[in-house]
């Protein structure tokens, strides 16, 4: 399996809010680092071209207006359309990257999210024609909008599903993800917009480490049972420094 990271996501000085605070990447990268399992892979930047794909010029001359969150959005772009890349290879990747994206809409964002990464990388492979469908599974606390808006009803021919589970309890909720990947078929590749949010000791107090480890081998034995097991997966939320790497490391314990 495959980790994405850059050097550059450990800055912290772009913006002011609890997905830029110091010390969040250091807490999984503190464990995903020291994992033998995993191969730590370096991407380059999203290119204009990647990100109009999913984005108008207006919203990209906004975010360029500061040259440092450009710089480090479209490197986070960069890192998913690598994540995509590697999946589309057969083999398992996990983007820990920042800013994160699923709140980015065509014109417009919030949420700490500024251009949308699942999108931009759905969008290349698509546009290279190596994919005509997506699932995407978004178990961040939050419904990534983003990505709604972004991918669904598509008049190019693109058909993307997306699954935002809702159940209020842990084990409910693990059954919803089940059962709507069960029904599944006719899927090209396998996305997660990782966020770890719904933690127990998180934000959404809900889900426990072995929880992101069963979504890990979800995706995992749908992607394989479906598409040669094309499958990535980008960071999201996930606020609870003491415990997002123990988190983030369960889910890719299943997910490899």
């Amino acid at each position: 399996m495959q980790i994405v990271f850059h050097e550059k996501y450990y800055n912290s000085d772009y913006a002011m809010d609890p997905a830029a605070d110091q010390g969040r990447i250091e807490s999984i990268m503190d464990i995903i680092s020291n994992n033998k399992l995993y191969e730590i892979i370096t991407p380059e930047p999203a290119t204009e071209e990647d990100i109009l794909r999913a984005h108008t010029k207006r919203h990209l001359d906004s975010i360029k207006r500061d040259s440092l969150l450009y710089e480090l959005a479209s490197l986070a772009a960069g890192g998913a359309i690598l994540a995509a890349e590697e999946a589309y290879k057969g083999i398992p990747t996990f983007a820990v990257i920042r800013p994160p994206g699923h709140h980015a809409s065509a014109d417009s964002c919030w949420g700490f999210c500024y251009f949308n990464n699942i999108s931009i990388s759905l969008l290349k492979l698509y546009a290279e024609s190596k994919i005509d469908s997506a699932f995407v599974l978004d178990f961040d606390l939050h419904t990534g909008d983003g990505n709604i808006n972004i991918l669904s009803n598509r008049e190019d021919g693109f058909s993307v599903k997306i699954l935002n589970p809702r159940s209020g309890e842990r084990v409910a909720y693990l059954n919803e993800v089940r059962e709507y990947m069960e029904n599944l078929n006719d899927i090209d590749v396998f996305v997660a917009s990782a966020g770890f949010d719904e933690g127990i000791e998180d934000w959404g107090h809900k889900l426990y480490p072995e929880d992101y480890t069963r979504l890990g081998e979800l995706m995992k034995d749908h992607s394989e049972r479906i598409c040669e097991g094309r499958r990535y997966a980008l960071l999201e939320g996930g606020y609870n420094h003491s415990v997002l790497g123990k988190n983030v490391d369960a889910f890719c314990q299943g997910f490899q």
